[in-house]
């Protein structure tokens, strides 16, 4: 290929998805409420962004990190499925990184209730049935019981288990000794999502097995030392490594969709 020829190919952007839905979903914050209420069906699937706007991790990644995985998340969702795609929920439960300047975290129950109450909100109109676009670890102890609390009303919630979803691919790529967060495999992803929010000149290995919450007191007990915010070893990601958890990360969730949408909601 000539110079000039790969400068007009790459001028042109990426090719279309031959994959993407043929009626892709709608995201509800760009319709008017006429056009929500077409759209806010019996039978729709309504997905639920979660991803924190304000959590460290680590120093080459920003606080908005959760953030960036969530909204890029739910637009290949978008394009591969007919769904509803409610606002981001940019707030949940993050106990584990407080002591780090800019992390926030609700309490469990405010997280628990968060939810349940968007889910209620927007059954109103006729949905019943919700998936939470998870990005978080922690947060599914108050996604599991809002389920729970949902079921009792007749409204079928699911959620992303991001550990059970990447958990084969990430034995065959990852390289790090252990680790689950701002790590290689999380760093990498941002690095093939958005690489300009990624600084690898400030990526650093920060592995002390432990038990608890991330703490920057190498003295304090019951908690897992980190002095950078970095729970594995962020210098082993790479764009490549990154592709190949997203992509299957995105089939894990479009699965989840497609068997929430066939799902019965009669209650056992």
């Amino acid at each position: 290929m000539t110079a000039l020829l790969m400068w007009a190919v790459l001028a042109l952007g990426p090719a279309p998805d031959p994959s993407a839905a043929a009626e892709p979903g709608v995201e509800l914050g760009d319709l008017t409420w006429v056009e929500a209420d077409k759209a806010l069906t019996p039978d729709a699937v309504v997905v639920i962004p979660l991803g924190a706007a304000s959590k460290e991790h680590g120093p080459h990644l920003k606080l908005k990190n959760d953030l960036i995985l969530a909204n890029y998340l739910k637009d290949r969702v978008r394009r591969r499925s007919k769904v509803v795609i409610a606002p981001t929920v940019p707030y949940s439960f993050y106990p584990a990184f407080v002591e780090y300047p800019g992390s926030t975290s609700l309490s469990l129950g405010t997280s628990r209730d968060t939810i349940v109450e968007i889910c209620r909100g927007l059954a109103r109109f006729g949905p019943k049935r919700f998936y939470v676009l998870n990005t978080g670890v922690s947060t599914v102890r108050a996604l599991s019981p809002a389920a729970e609390i949902l079921a009792a009303d007749g409204i079928l919630m699911r959620y992303t288990d991001v550990l059970k979803a990447t958990e084969a691919v990430e034995k065959q790529i990852c390289k790090q000794e252990g680790g689950t967060h701002a790590d290689e495999l999380e760093t990498s992803m941002i690095l093939y999502m958005s690489p300009d929010d990624c600084d690898m000149s400030k990526a650093v290995k920060d592995y002390h097995p432990g038990k608890g919450g991330l703490t920057r007191d190498a003295k304090k007990d019951g908690m897992t030392y980190s002095a950078s915010g970095v729970f594995g070893d962020a210098t082993l990601a790479t764009k490549e490594k990154g592709r190949i958890v997203t992509e299957a990360l995105v089939q894990a969730i479009l699965k989840d969709i497609e068997e929430l949408r066939s799902a019965s909601l009669k209650q056992n």
